[in-house]
């Protein structure tokens, strides 16, 4: 019978556990990865707060969230 000391079992199992579950999250993680891209068109930006947002509507005229002016593109 192989003789082993608890701490290197203990050490030996962390190890495996570690490994194992960084395998697991390297490989679902690449899955996720989309590519992720904005068409400039959605982007608005404010002419009175200056604030910068998104609105995917394809309008001429959008709702600033922030202030509620009205911005054209």
């Amino acid at each position: 019978m192989i003789s082993i000391d608890f701490s290197v079992a203990v050490a030996v199992y962390s190890m495996f556990f570690l490994s194992s579950a960084l395998i697991i999250w390297l490989s679902g993680n690449k899955e996720k990865d989309k590519d992720l891209t904005l068409d400039p068109k959605f982007i608005w930006f404010c002419s009175v707060c200056t604030y910068t947002y998104i609105n995917t509507k394809e309008d001429v005229i959008s709702l600033c969230p922030r202030c509620g002016n009205y911005n054209k593109k």
